[in-house]
């Protein structure tokens, strides 16, 4: 037995699950826990500027790692609803993170206390689970709840509120669990007759296609997915925002599928008799729920371990409830069973031409020497000068998502989205995270200068830390998706959509970064160089023409006639 406070217990049950990261901003709320922090040499406290961006590094860590991301708001109140952004975005990209507030203590609640808020009823919508602890002695059980949950398919963001008599009171502990001891993990597998029934669709399909998602990325299983489609000699589309699930070099990947993906794999999709959908809910980045990018005809065989996302919005073949690689390599064991077919052989020799001919059309069609720079040459700069381990990280908004299927993701845990949230103002903070758990690889975040302008402050995280990621701001003075609608949609009556800037490069720089100008395509190419092998964090303001937008989501203004 171990004499601790709730804060040393809260710190305890955290090397036990071998945290390696906390990212927090202190606050007087939570003060035992940062002072049991600083005895913790297995754990590095990385202090940030934004309850916000620290979440969305969690974020990123977790994402990168395979791990747990923890994120800790030292104070209550206002400490705490800083959070709210990041772990809701959290939520919609399913990415295990354990959120600890501080709160208020017990006895001032419901007296109107300073910084009171109901934290309990504020994070429940937006967490897989949100709890209160209620004594010190209950600290660490409360704790391996939080990492249980947060990592129980499917993963999401929990939320630990420890009010301050909890952190501040002192109890006798046992030492702490391993994770193994109360977190078995078992794979679910499918039965054998539904394994045949579906390798029989596969193997008549004419044109099958195989569409991947987080199921298959977010568990390292691009060897798992490929050697299935090789089995049966299938294409492989991915869902948008994992187009590094599988990696772009092999002759079967034909990219990111859908309204926000490239026309080779949206044709697979449209043309397919039987699609494969290994871990991913068909949802709506890849389809608008619509039948525009999917074809109505296709009998669809729907794997998922969440058993509520088979079959929700588009009716199914088969259902198959399970872990998307265990399923993946049971199909791939049967269909050792059945002879290659001339038919598939066929339909996948037409994508590798297909694919050929796309990629070769995309560096002609790439506007190199115009000034200012255009979108489509300033991506086929950084697919010619980003090494090819770089991971990628991006924001919403009309650049960013014109340049998820722009790049080349050559090995899986390449690209970090938003996703579902459709969040500005997630990727540089993010980038930090993913460069903790990736420090080997070069970290790039692509991001527009407004979102950039609301993070700028996680540049003294960066330079504190030693956390040297490239951020690539593509200046273009607007709110670009919005400025596009409004030229499409609502006659140029343009307002709220212009804003201004400091000088990334020089205010960078004032932070103690490095930081680059670029006007031309060959003073980016030059400054990315240059900025990997700084070996500082870097920041390089890019001159984009304002005038190169996009509206994507036409659909959504379908009522004004555009």
């Amino acid at each position: 037995m171990t004499n601790w406070t709730g804060g040393q217990a809260a710190v305890e049950a955290l090397k036990a699950e071998n945290t390696k990261f906390v990212f927090g901003l202190i606050g007087s709320a939570t003060m035992e826990m940062f002072d049991a922090l600083y005895d913790a040499q297995d754990i590095k406290l990385i202090g940030v500027h934004d309850e916000r961006t620290g979440t969305h590094m969690a974020d990123g860590y977790a994402r990168a790692a395979g791990q747990t991301g923890v994120v800790l708001a030292g104070q209550n109140g206002p400490g705490t609803t800083n959070l709210v952004t990041g772990l809701a975005q959290a939520k919609a990209a399913y990415t295990p993170i354990l959120s600890i507030g501080g709160a208020l203590a017990s006895s001032h609640v419901y007296r109107d206390a300073f910084q009171e808020v109901d934290q309990q009823a504020l994070f429940t919508p937006i967490t897989k689970k949100t709890w209160t602890a209620t004594s010190t002695e209950r600290v660490p059980e409360m704790v391996r709840e939080a990492f249980r949950v947060a990592n129980a398919p499917r993963k999401g963001p929990v939320q630990l509120n420890l009010p301050r008599n909890v952190l501040a009171g002192q109890a006798d502990f046992e030492p702490m669990q391993s994770p193994l001891a109360y977190r078995p993990i078992s794979l679910q597998a499918a039965p054998a007759e539904v394994i045949s029934q579906a390798t029989k669709l596969l193997s008549e399909a004419e044109r099958p296609v195989i569409m991947v998602g987080g199921g298959i990325k977010n568990t390292s299983s691009a060897d798992t997915a490929m050697e299935l489609a090789e089995a049966f000699n299938i294409p492989v589309v991915s869902s948008p925002g994992h187009g590094d699930a599988v990696p772009f070099g092999h002759p079967l990947n034909a990219g990111q599928m859908g309204p926000r993906g490239n026309a080779v794999a949206s044709r697979l999709m449209k043309g397919a008799d039987v699609i494969l959908a290994l871990g991913t809910r068909i949802g709506f980045n890849s389809t608008f729920y619509s039948y525009d990018n999917i074809n109505r005809a296709a009998k669809i065989i729907h794997v998922e371990q969440e058993p509520t996302a088979i079959g929700r919005y588009f009716p199914v073949e088969m259902g198959i409830w399970g872990d998307a690689p265990t399923v993946a390599q049971q199909l791939s064991i049967e269909a050792n069973k059945f002879n290659q077919r001339k038919e598939a052989l066929a339909w996948s020799e037409t994508l590798q031409a297909d694919r050929k001919a796309f990629l070769a059309q995309r560096d002609a069609d790439a506007l190199i020497d115009a000034i200012p720079i255009q979108p489509s040459g300033l991506y086929k700069t950084l697919r010619d000068v980003c090494p090819k381990e770089s991971a990628y990280t991006m924001d919403a908004g009309t650049l960013c998502l014109q340049a998820t299927d722009a790049l080349n993701y050559w090995q899986p845990q390449s690209l970090f989205t938003p996703l579902d949230f459709g969040l500005v103002g997630f990727s540089f903070a993010a980038g930090l995270g993913v460069k903790l758990a990736m420090p080997e690889r070069p970290v790039i975040s692509l991001m527009g200068d407004g979102g950039f302008g609301m993070t700028t402050s996680e540049l003294s995280t960066a330079v504190d830390y030693e956390i040297n990621t490239v951020t690539v701001v593509m200046n273009n003075g607007c709110w670009g998706a919005e400025k596009a609608y409004q030229r499409d949609f609502f006659n140029g009556r343009y307002i709220g959509a212009d804003i201004s800037s400091p000088p990334f490069d020089k205010l960078a720089e004032l932070y103690g970064a490095k930081g680059y100008r670029a006007e031309t395509l060959s003073q980016t190419a030059a400054a990315i160089e240059a900025a990997l092998s700084c070996g500082k964090p870097a920041v390089i303001d890019v001159q984009v023409d304002p005038a190169a937008l996009y509206s994507f989501r036409r659909d959504s203004f379908k009522h004004r006639g555009g």
